[in-house]
């Protein structure tokens, strides 16, 4: 790591923006008391994430300027329609970060709600409750720390 604290990546997919400020507060409190230091990126939808993700890792390779981030927290929420678009948006973009995280050794912390209505998301979103934004950087911070344990970073 460039320096003591991590410097994270949040993304975050707006299509639902009440719940993507939630979830995004959630994500940097728990940054915040953790001692990182983060940007907050904004996607339209959860199958933009990987891309974004992508873009940062391209930009900020091996001798490029400026702090690299050395971790990533994806957030964003699917909930179920009438059609099948939502089972192409889930699997697609959880394959994408996996992949990600595979092929470029990338600590992402994964924070996509997939839920069958607005109901299941809220008691997943809210601070005071599931407080996914939280889990997803807890997760992120563990595989930042596993990688430089490893001396990856």
């Amino acid at each position: 790591m460039a320096d003591s604290s991590p410097h994270i990546m949040i993304v975050e997919a707006r299509f639902y923006s009440e719940l993507a400020d939630e979830m995004a507060s959630g994500a940097m409190a728990a940054l915040d008391a953790a001692g990182a230091t983060y940007e907050r990126f904004s996607v339209p939808g959860a199958f933009e994430i990987p891309a974004a993700i992508r873009f940062a890792i391209a930009a900020n390779g091996p001798g490029e300027g400026g702090r690299k981030f050395d971790g990533y927290v994806a957030l964003g929420c699917v909930i179920r329609g009438e059609t099948t678009h939502y089972d192409y948006v889930c699997q697609e973009s959880a394959r994408a970060l996996q992949d990600l995280a595979n092929n470029h050794l990338a600590p992402i912390g994964y924070g996509i709600l997939t839920c069958e209505n607005g109901d299941q998301a809220w008691e997943r979103a809210g601070q005071n409750k599931g407080n996914k934004g939280a889990a997803a950087v807890e997760a992120c911070l563990a595989m930042v720390a596993l990688r430089h344990r490893f001396k990856l970073s």
